[in-house]
C-alpha cells in the first residue's frame, strides 16, 4: 500500500487544543484525512504550534490585531484577488480592514476569518528567513519524512511553501510524488518572492520524481489561477476541480475530490 504524509495548511492549532501534545494533534489530523479519502496508510506531519501567536479571544476577525507586516499581506492579497482594485490609501490598519470588509462582502464571513488566520500564519512563517519558527516548522516536517519515508506527499495550502523548501534544504528520502492542494506557492509579491530557493532557481526539489498540482477554480489561496507550471521547473500538471461551491479550500474537501484521490490510487 502506498505510504502518504500529508503537511497541513492553517488553521489547525485547534488540535494542538484539543489533543494536548504535537502527536495527538497529528493523529487527530490524520484521522480525518485517512476518512476524506478512504486511505488507511496515511501520516500527518504536524507544525501548527510553531507559529501559534497566542491570538486573545475573540480578536480573529479583526485585521487590526494582525502584525504591521500581515495587515500589508492582507491588503496585497486583496488585490491580487480583484486585479484592478485598488484600496485606498491611508493607515495600514484603515486599509487592512478595507481589504477585509471586501473579502467579507464577495466570499462572506467565514473567508473573512480565513484571510485574517491565512495572513497571521503565512507572515510569522516567511516575514523572517532565519526565522527559529521557520526553522522548527521545517525541522518538524524532515522529521516526519524521514521517520515515514513516504513514496507520496500532499501538501496543503501554507503546508505547500513548507513542503517545497523542506524537501530542498533536507534531500535525504526520495518522494516518487508530491501533490499541492490550494497552493500559493506561486502567488506573486507576497509568497514567491520569499521562498528559499526562489521559484526561479528552485522548482522540483532534487529527489521528487513527479510533481502535480490541484486547485479548485474558486480557490482564494490558489493565485495565479494558472497553476503552478509556468513558474516551477518540473511541475507536471496543474489540475483544475471543484470541490464545493462553498468549501473551496479545505484539505479534506480536496482529498473527497476524485481526482485527487485517483493520483494516490
Amino acid at each position: 500500500m502506498t505510504a502518504v504524509l500529508g503537511v497541513h495548511g492553517i488553521g489547525n492549532y485547534k488540535y494542538f487544543r484539543k489533543g494536548g501534545s504535537a502527536e495527538e494533534a497529528a493523529a487527530l489530523l490524520a484521522g480525518e484525512w485517512r476518512a476524506a479519502l478512504g486511505h488507511e496508510h496515511i501520516d500527518v506531519a504536524y507544525y501548527a504550534h510553531h507559529l501559534h501567536r497566542g491570538t486573545a479571544q475573540g480578536a480573529q476577525d479583526d485585521p487590526s490585531t494582525l502584525e504591521p507586516g500581515a495587515q500589508d499581506l492582507l491588503v496585497d492579497w486583496t488585490e491580487l484577488l480583484r486585479p484592478g482594485l485598488s484600496i485606498p490609501q491611508g493607515p495600514r490598519t484603515a486599509r487592512a480592514r478595507q481589504a477585509a470588509d471586501w473579502i467579507t462582502r464577495n466570499f462572506g464571513a467565514a473567508a473573512r476569518l480565513f484571510a485574517i488566520a491565512f495572513c497571521r500564519e503565512v507572515h510569522t512563517y516567511l516575514s523572517e528567513p532565519d526565522s527559529p519558527r521557520r526553522a522548527a516548522v521545517r525541522r518538524t516536517v524532515a522529521d516526519a519524512v524521514a521517520e515515514r519515508r513516504p513514496d507520496v506527499i500532499v501538501a496543503h495550502s501554507l503546508g505547500s511553501v513548507v513542503t517545497y523548501e523542506t524537501l530542498w534544504a533536507h534531500q535525504d528520502h526520495d518522494v516518487e510524488l508530491l501533490v499541492t492542494i490550494g497552493s500559493p506557492l506561486a502567488m506573486p509579491g507576497i509568497v514567491s518572492p520569499r521562498l528559499h530557493p526562489a521559484a526561479s532557481a528552485g522548482g522540483t526539489p532534487p529527489r521528487v520524481r513527479r510533481w502535480v498540482n490541484v486547485a479548485d477554480v474558486g480557490d482564494i489561496v490558489a493565485i495565479p489561477r494558472t497553476g503552478l507550471r509556468d513558474h516551477f521547473d518540473g511541475v507536471e500538471r496543474d489540475i483544475t476541480v471543484v470541490i464545493g461551491e462553498w468549501d473551496f479550500h479545505t484539505a479534506t474537501a480536496y482529498l473527497r475530490n476524485p481526482e485527487v484521490a485517483a493520483l494516490l490510487a
